[in-house]
């Protein structure tokens, strides 16, 4: 995998980049895309009759497609938005405000990112339903008999992560939606992390909605996807109107285009749909399964020496064998002072809560450090965050007096 690192514009700096969960480095055939993009194209989508636009328009439902692919739907269930955030959003007001009614319950776990959350906690407090947390185990994923226990004929949605920002765990979606659909309600999947970690076939999974971003994927800032099953989003309203959204309009109603069109209201972020779709193709080329072999080794090399040299480490997900992420802290030491301390030597982590506080509570601590590594990290850089977490201890009370 380290033949691949010349790719990333990025790793010239010198810099080791540890905070991959967050966002992921952009490597030259992504920047190129958009560059050219800019440089010889440079006009809206589905807009007018010209033959620059034309070949725009073809360029983006191209896009549509090498993401359905990619995730085993059809193109019409692919639906472009700003990133995972307002793709959950989108379901929540669409779809939630269209099937949640007073008592009703929607079921999420304690360890989702706040973008699974809030618009769920909001939602339920609008219509007088009730949030209903399933147990978790230690290595943040939940086991689908937890969740039969939680379910009830009340239920109508269950929005689960696919892989947790902060414990790592990977959830079996598969067995979690045949529990969901035992109880006639529907599956939403939060896929920011587990879009770039693991193969997903949502048709195979029968998965009702599943959303993820192109940053973390190595594509750029300011896209993201939807997919839902297209029998759903024809009956969903759409829940932002103007330009290229609508089929007719008159004084007092107006029509909208059919699924997936009616979602996308105003200018769309043409070249960051491009972006994304060079990042697809640069995933395939080198292969979604080797990247994430290597991770896994580096994670086990890594975590090994974590526990082995350094004594005062309390590690928070040890257990999830098949993460990319690695979640600790070194005792009696703020997470923020950990990080300002690899940060001067120029290696890039996480520390805080993650926009994920109710974990943070769960795991009964303010904030902690993430390391999240990439198929571009190297056994090197392992060596080196460790030996500087070593010398942390000695030197951070004056560093930080």
């Amino acid at each position: 995998m380290n033949n691949y690192r010349q790719d990333f514009p990025m790793l010239k700096h010198d810099y080791i980049y540890f905070n991959n969960a967050s966002t992921s480095l952009k490597p030259k055939c992504v920047i190129e895309a958009i560059s050219d993009y800019y440089n010889n194209y440079s006009v809206n989508t589905n807009r007018g009759v010209d033959s620059l636009g034309f070949k725009v328009t073809e360029k983006f439902e191209s896009v549509r497609q090498l993401v359905a692919d990619f995730i085993g739907s059809n193109s019409e269930e692919v639906i472009f938005t700003r990133g995972t955030t307002e793709s959950l959003n989108l379901v929540a007001s669409s779809f939630g405000n269209m099937i949640i009614n007073e008592g009703d319950e929607i079921v999420i776990s304690v360890v989702e990112h706040h973008s699974n959350l809030l618009p769920w906690q909001e939602l339920c407090n609008k219509l007088g339903a009730s949030l209903v947390f399933v147990p978790i185990k230690e290595d943040g994923t939940v086991d689908p008999e937890e969740l039969k226990k939680v379910m009830t004929k009340r239920t109508k949605i269950v929005a689960l992560n696919h892989i947790s920002n902060v414990m790592g765990g990977i959830n079996n979606l598969l067995e979690l939606s045949k529990v969901v659909h035992q109880f006639d309600a529907y599956f939403v999947v939060d896929g920011a992390q587990g879009i770039v970690h693991e193969k997903v076939n949502v048709h195979d999974l029968d998965i009702d909605f599943y959303a993820f971003s192109s940053h973390k994927m190595y594509g750029p800032m300011g896209v993201g996807v939807l997919y839902g099953k297209k029998e759903l989003l024809d009956m969903m309203p759409p829940v932002m109107f103007g330009g290229e959204m609508v089929d007719v309009v008159h004084n007092d109603i107006a029509t909208y285009k059919q699924t997936p069109y009616k979602f996308e209201a105003g200018t769309m972020m043409v070249p960051e749909v491009i972006g994304l779709g060079a990042a697809i193709e640069y995933i395939n080329q080198v292969d979604q399964t080797k990247m994430n072999a290597h991770v896994k080794e580096l994670r086990k090399y890594l975590i090994d020496k974590l526990i082995n040299e350094i004594s005062d480490i309390e590690i928070y997900n040890k257990d999830a064998i098949d993460s990319s992420l690695i979640t600790f802290n070194i005792k009696n030491i703020h997470a923020h002072d950990v990080a300002s301390v690899l940060d001067k030597e120029k290696i890039i982590v996480r520390a805080g809560h993650h926009c994920a506080q109710l974990c943070m509570s769960n795991l009964e601590v303010a904030s902690t450090i993430r390391i999240s590594l990439a198929f571009y990290n190297t056994f090197e850089e392992c060596d080196k965050v460790v030996e500087v977490l070593k010398k942390a201890g000695d030197y951070i009370d004056v560093l930080f007096k």
